[in-house]
């Protein structure tokens, strides 16, 4: 079984060497950026010695900071291990945006699950956004994932402080957003009302493109360091970049006012952060062909695939949709099945925090949570459509594919 299963995969890779090309030389000159920031900012091995206490002058934390608002081609960085996950920091960021009787409307759609408490309803007591009294919106995308741009300028309204667009997919059925797409986007939402903020959830997108949102115009931007720029070495954290006073905002809100950034001790994270960063590049190239190549696979067997393998990637998700929940159970297992960590442990689904429905879930990761690494989840919930994402390298990615299929066909859900 398993030998015919690899004979499938080399017959898809042949095809795949331009698509392949094309994901190396996106990682060679992100990795070139990387590495002029590195330079530019002097980076050396005292920068990698961690603070405690306050944390003031801690000089590692500062230039990493400049780092990643280079990187990123935003005014000002925050980088943090004190960002519990991506939730938590686009919460600061919103939060820091925000005040009382202020409007946010999110231009993509309704936001990824884990975002709908941080949302929340009014007087709800749980102090989210709406319990402050801030109003939300948000404008249902058309049948065709697109922005529904008679929709959204008719509630862009006087108190729209702040547009939310979600680069990822989510859990939906629906092409990612490009970075030149989000571009459109602000240029658009600023000609309605100039005075607008723009905020982008990057989480999954960071070194997908030679570009970021915040090099077309958005105003901040945020992400999680066990995604993509961590380069699966950052233990925790996340970042924000932008503009200064934004950046400034979101700082505000996760330590106080008038503290801002000045404060956080650094303890012993600074050098998997640094050179996490370094690796990232390269880590999501390999990670982005892992998901040309499921695409592939699974499109050779009749299963629907977003994006398609010949389709432009600005994310690390790869969706399939498997139209029953026992071939998307089995994908997951699978998946599992091929980790380097808890190997042995088969998921199930379960109501994890935070998401409306059961979820199952694969991360047998060095990094718990660490979706840069080879991982899958999905919401138990029709039409049963499974999302993985990461890679820390092609081989392993390979490898969870083909665990995965010889499970399918074990269970009879597929003919090889």
């Amino acid at each position: 079984m398993m030998d015919k299963l690899t004979e499938l995969a080399r017959d898809a890779e042949e095809k795949m060497d331009s698509r392949f090309k094309e994901l190396d030389r996106t990682a060679e000159e992100n990795q070139w950026k990387v590495i002029r920031a590195f330079q530019n900012h002097k980076v050396s091995d005292f920068h990698f010695n961690g603070s405690t206490g306050y944390g003031y002058n801690d000089r590692g934390r500062e230039v990493l900071d400049l780092v990643y608002a280079q990187v990123f081609g935003a005014e000002a960085a925050l980088v943090r291990p004190h960002f519990a996950s991506g939730t938590h920091t686009i919460s600061c960021a919103l939060f820091g945006l925000l005040r009382p009787g202020d409007e946010l409307l999110y231009l993509t759609g309704r936001p990824y699950d884990t975002l709908h408490k941080v949302i929340g309803k009014p007087g709800d007591g749980t102090g989210s956004l709406q319990d402050f009294g801030i109003r939300y919106k948000e404008a249902a995308l058309t049948a065709e994932g697109k922005i529904d741009w008679t929709l959204a300028e008719s509630l862009i309204g006087p108190d729209t402080k702040v547009i939310g667009i979600q680069r990822s997919r989510g859990y939906d059925w629906r092409a990612s957003f490009t970075v030149e797409q989000i571009g459109e986007m602000v240029k658009r939402v600023k000609t309605i009302k100039p005075d607008v903020l723009v905020f982008v959830d990057n989480c999954y997108g960071e070194f997908t493109e030679l570009k970021e949102p915040t090099e077309v115009g958005a105003d901040l931007i945020a992400g999680s360091l066990i995604k993509n720029p961590g380069g699966g070495l950052a233990a925790t954290g996340g970042y924000v970049a932008g503009t200064a006073e934004a950046v400034q905002a979101a700082a505000y809100r996760l330590t106080a006012p008038g503290i801002g950034g000045d404060v956080g001790a650094m303890l012993d994270t600074l050098r998997a952060m640094y050179q996490g960063l370094f690796l990232a590049p390269h880590l999501v190239g390999q990670a982005l062909k892992g998901s040309v190549l499921a695409a592939a696979l699974f499109e050779q067997l009749g299963f629907e695939t977003s994006p398609r393998w010949d389709e432009p990637r600005t994310d690390l998700i790869q969706a399939i949709r498997f139209g029953k929940p026992d071939a998307l159970i089995a994908f997951v297992q699978g998946i599992q099945a091929a980790a380097a960590v808890d190997s042995h442990v088969v998921p199930e689904a379960w109501d994890m925090p935070g998401y409306e429905h059961p979820v199952i879930m694969a991360a047998g990761s060095f990094i718990q949570g660490g979706s840069l690494e080879l991982s899958a989840d999905a919401p138990i919930r029709e039409p049963y459509i499974a999302y993985m994402q990461g890679g820390l390298t092609y081989a392993h990615v390979k490898y969870g594919l083909l665990q995965s299929l010889e499970r399918l066909a074990q269970q009879d859900i597929i003919v090889i």
